[in-house]
């Protein structure tokens, strides 16, 4: 379902968006491919039940990741 014009690179990163916000992710409680998007950044594992959030199109965010990296190599160091 398209409906962004003007350009080739744009409906490429719309596809992409739509096909990561569809996809089902690995819950990081009990690490099974049952996590799907409840809301947008509200995810929801069909499993366990854990509510997470995270990014509107994916679980992991690059900057959600660089944050958690850099937040525990402070811990790391106190």
């Amino acid at each position: 379902m398209r409906s962004q014009k003007f350009g080739a690179s744009i409906r490429k990163l719309v596809d992409k968006a739509i096909a990561a916000k569809r996809t089902s992710y690995e819950c990081p409680k009990c690490f099974k491919v049952k996590v799907k998007r409840k809301s947008n950044g509200v995810w929801e594992c069909r499993s366990c039940g854990a509510v997470l959030s995270g990014g509107a199109y994916s679980l992991r965010t690059e900057a959600g990741e660089i944050s958690a990296r850099v937040t525990k190599e402070y811990a790391k160091s106190e």
